[in-house]
């Protein structure tokens, strides 16, 4: 399986969409400040994941989220993202 993730900042208004086979893995390499991108936004909680079936769902589903429309969706339906 592959994930589409959010997660959280818990100490910033700050949210992170991303996509991996390992979502254990890939949290402990946020939270651990691995990730160029989230390092200075740690530590982080899992707020949202999506299953599918192959990378590539995953990756196109990751880049549709991190769209405008995407946002909204997410927003709307799933979480409480700050308004930028």
């Amino acid at each position: 399986m592959w994930y589409v993730y959010v997660i959280k900042s818990q100490n910033h208004s700050f949210f992170y969409i991303g996509s991996t086979g390992d979502l254990k893995r890939r949290l402990n390499e946020h939270n651990e400040g691995m990730s160029q991108s989230t390092k200075a936004y740690k530590p982080f909680i899992l707020e949202l994941y999506i299953a599918l079936k192959t990378e590539k769902q995953a990756r196109d589903l990751e880049k549709y989220f991190k769209t405008g429309s995407g946002k909204a969706i997410l927003k709307k339906r799933f979480l409480q993202l700050p308004s930028k």
